[in-house]
């Protein structure tokens, strides 16, 4: 029977081994130098009649026998497991085991040199050089061996804490959907705070929503779509923190094909999910909804029982689910529930109430509202982009697979009471309360979470918001409010996108539908 023994020196094994003969070549090399020295010193007394002389006959001997010495240094070393990590050398007699080896290196290699000196017809090294020799090259595996334990038992640990904990990390941001509403206010923030910002995006609205900050040295902009697992992998490289912000938004929108939506709002969270997990990310903040929570007459905090009456909703609900399926110890998600967004950003919206209402009655002089008793919780787009803002600069340990709303206790309205608002300030709209109760989702907020935990205050109020949306109107700021850039439905519909969104997703709706849409938030 024949035993065919192999040995494969692995990347990591050849790191060492470089890694002792630069230690081995350093030691001679000190070593000779400091004997040099010495006699320079002495000069004539210590036997140096000629330094030049002198100089090279050291260089000579370092060149004869370095070779030698480091050829035994490996064969001795990886005979005493330096490299395999045999049990003697992994035990607590370490630094006895390094001894020996250094020791058995210059045994071996004086017994060689005193017997065939002669034979190959190499240069001397000094004795004094030969003993310092020894001596630094023991300090040096010691030190080096030292430092490696520290690091990886102290050092690497603390920096990955600390790295988790949001101590100077989330410097490099990848923002998907960072050119739509949201993502236009949260970038110049970002650029703010000194990150360096990467944005995947489709850019279906052009550069102009982010006009302003396009050209800054800190902002990469990747043209392409999330759903397509080369994109995201290809702009997830270098990144320390992933917002996601991509999705079909609104329920008009997602109604408009459940299968567009699923696969949009769904499976692409899932899969973004997955490479940010693969490629080492801890930060990963996903955009969901208040509109999870359906309708209830109770104030609902991030441990209420959820129930979304929307397709919209139950796909947000169903990622978040997904997302705290993949959570562990090193991918730690954190799901924000924002509230029903008003104001403007890069990219407005007018298919939001308190901007449609405002420009109505701006435009048409009436404002409209339909059944008024249903109550919603709201936050300025600005201050939604400063609360993503402010979860980057959190500790992980603080946010990660935690839920928040993003919002305002005292933004908590009706829809009617929304109406009376902007009448407020358009006196001149007739103020019209339909009977109809188009929109059944009802629910109050409480967002104090966020407050206690991360010290998030709004900075808006409704008010101001609805002033902004009248000036920004009254002057021109904006063009027709009716026009399909300014809504999600309109343009998916009007643009013939829908059709180009359609895909095959069986797995996703498996997803959707395996629990049941009211239960207990996590």
């Amino acid at each position: 029977m024949t035993i065919k023994a192999t040995c494969k020196i692995s990347r990591g094994m050849a790191v060492r081994m470089l890694a002792d003969v630069v230690l081995m070549n350093l030691a001679l090399i000190a070593a000779l130098v400091i004997r040099f020295l010495i006699l320079m010193a002495m000069g004539p007394e210590g036997g140096m009649t000629d330094p030049r002389a002198t100089l090279w006959e050291f260089i000579r001997a370092y060149w004869h026998n370095a070779p030698i010495l480091s050829l035994i240094c490996l064969a001795v070393f990886a005979c005493e497991g330096f490299y395999t990590y045999k049990d003697s050398y992994t035990s607590k007699y370490k630094p006895l085991i390094i001894l020996r080896a250094v020791g058995l290196t210059f045994l071996v290699f004086g017994v060689l040199t005193y017997l065939f000196w002669d034979l190959v017809g190499l240069q001397d090294i000094p004795r004094g050089a030969f003993l310092l020799t020894a001596v630094f090259c023991l300090t040096f595996c010691l030190s080096a061996r030292t430092w490696s334990f520290l690091w990886e038992k102290v050092v690497r640990p603390d920096r990955e804490s600390r790295i988790r904990d949001g101590i100077g990390s989330a410097r490099n941001v990848l923002v998907i959907g960072g050119a739509g509403y949201i993502g236009s206010a949260l970038l110049p923030k970002l650029l703010a705070q000194g990150c360096r910002v990467r944005v995947l995006d489709r850019f279906l609205f052009g550069y102009e929503p982010i006009e302003g900050i396009v050209g800054h040295p800190r902002l990469e902009l990747v043209d392409g779509d999330f759903r397509h697992v080369d994109k995201v992998v290809e702009a997830m490289q270098g990144m320390d923190a992933v917002v996601h912000l991509g999705a079909i938004v609104g329920d008009p929108a997602s109604a408009l094909d459940e299968q567009v939506t699923v696969a949009v709002n769904l499976t692409a969270t899932q899969m973004i999910a997955q490479v940010a997990k693969a490629c080492g990310v801890h930060r990963f903040i996903f955009a969901s909804t208040c509109s999870v929570y359906g309708a209830s007459d109770e104030l609902l905090d991030e441990q209420s029982r959820v129930n979304p009456i929307s397709l919209y909703g139950r796909t947000k609900l169903a990622a978040e689910r997904g997302l705290s399926r993949m959570a562990d110890a090193q991918f730690t998600p954190t799901i924000v529930r924002f509230a029903t967004i008003y104001g403007l950003s890069g990219r407005t919206r007018f298919d939001l109430v308190v901007n449609l209402l405002t420009a109505m009655a701006k435009v048409e002089g009436k404002i409209t509202v339909h059944g008024g008793d249903q109550w919603r919780p709201f936050v300025h787009v600005d201050d939604a982009a400063l609360g993503v803002a402010t979860l980057l600069k959190a500790p992980l340990s603080t946010i990660g697979n935690q839920t928040f709303n993003i919002g305002s206790d005292a933004q908590n309205y009706t829809i009617a009471q929304v109406g009376e608002l902007i009448h407020e300030q358009a006196f001149t709209a007739d103020l019209i309360v339909a009977d109809d109760d188009i929109d059944k989702r009802n629910y109050r907020v409480c967002f104090k979470k966020a407050a206690a935990e991360l010290g998030f205050q709004p900075k808006w109020t409704i008010e101001q918001g609805i002033e902004q949306v009248l000036d920004a109107v009254a002057s021109g700021a904006v063009g027709d409010f009716r026009d399909k850039q300014y809504s999600n439905v309109k343009y998916l519909k009007e643009s013939g996108l829908i059709a180009l969104l359609r895909v095959d997703d069986d797995w996703s709706e498996a997803l959707l539908s395996d629990e049941p849409a009211e239960m207990s938030a996590t």
